[in-house]
């Protein structure tokens, strides 16, 4: 009886170590992103769990603190393997421009980026209680606004284009943009500490769905499509790269929502970098596993039904990895 328990033990004992082993072996990837709930936190978790459960070689965790002009550098000095990226920040990587003026060797590093895929953040949702009184963009003259983290893109887009679509800026002292993490701020809009609120995601946002289960929200933007070229300072608000005109629905969040008209925002491009150095069957490895599985996993996440290969191989202004390329090539998303 002994020695069988001991052949038990043995055996148990192998079964671990070999598992150990096996985890051992796989390729321990680290993949930064922002905000749970947004659909950036969301598009990234779902690419590193479709990984995780198809490439038996990867093994991808995710981390969602911190804003991903600071992960960019993080992915180019090779201390995390990937993370967000948007063209509009790349540029400013590239070119030693806006928050990365001062960084050292910045054109260098950016060079250690590539590009795995894009996809579409969805509309900025500038967010206020319908009794806030709040009804237009023009209504923030005099109030406090979450628009984006510090040194965050979201904050240098959205406040662009309000200052393009209704002449306010807080340096202006027009209204007060308050500097708070996505986390942070979202506790302060739910506590009735600020009023608007601002994230940009795919619709149905989760976090939207959380608040107008209780509230009354008000999305705020401009009344008509045309507005959005309406002036040459939109115009040109909408010629930098990786910018977008976009749309929600007066609907979107049901009768909770009292938006009477569709309303018309600015959207992103977004898209997961890589470092350059990463080798290329694994990049290859992960992009054909999350192309080939992704349809079940939209059954029940509508997000991912605006994910989606044509928008993922677009030409912007990164180089895909060759990993990525190459399975773009295979089939037919990029000649």
């Amino acid at each position: 009886m002994l020695k069988r328990l001991g052949l038990f033990a043995v055996a148990g004992l192998l079964a671990v170590f070999m598992a150990t082993a096996a985890q051992a072996q796989k390729k321990q990837l680290k993949m930064s992103t922002i905000a749970p709930g947004s659909s950036m936190y969301l598009v990234m978790t779902t690419f590193a769990n479709i990984v995780n459960q198809n490439v038996d070689t990867v093994e991808i965790t995710v981390d969602a603190t911190g804003t991903a002009t600071k992960h960019m550098v993080d992915v180019a000095r090779e201390s995390i393997d990937m993370s967000m990226t948007a063209p509009s920040v790349y540029g400013w990587m590239k070119n030693g421009s806006r928050i990365y003026k001062k960084l050292k060797n910045v054109k260098t590093l950016a060079k250690n980026l590539n590009m795995v895929f894009w996809f579409p953040l969805g509309g900025y949702h500038y967010v206020t209680y319908a009794d806030s009184g709040i009804k237009t963009l023009a209504d923030l003259k005099g109030k406090k606004a979450f628009i984006g983290p510090p040194s965050g893109g979201q904050l240098v887009n959205g406040l662009a284009f309000i200052a393009a679509s209704t002449g306010l800026s807080p340096k202006k002292g027009d209204f007060k943009s308050v500097n708070l993490n996505f986390a942070s701020a979202f506790q302060a809009f739910q506590d009735r500490q600020l009023d608007v609120y601002t994230i940009g995601c795919l619709d149905p946002c989760a976090q939207l769905q959380q608040i107008s289960a209780t509230s009354k929200i008000r999305i705020l933007g401009l009344p008509k499509e045309s507005d959005l070229m309406g002036n040459d300072k939109l115009k040109k608000f909408f010629a930098a790269p990786g910018r977008l005109p976009g749309s929600i629905s007066k609907d979107a969040y049901g009768s909770q929502q009292v938006n009477e008209h569709d309303v018309w925002i600015n959207d992103a491009v977004l898209g997961v970098t890589v470092r350059s150095t990463l080798d290329a069957q694994t990049v290859y490895n992960m992009v054909k596993a999350f192309w080939t599985n992704i349809e079940d996993i939209r059954k029940s996440a509508p997000y991912m039904k605006q994910v989606n290969l044509k928008y993922a191989a677009r030409q912007e202004n990164m180089d895909f990895h060759p990993g990525a390329l190459k399975f773009y090539k295979e089939v037919g998303a990029i000649k």
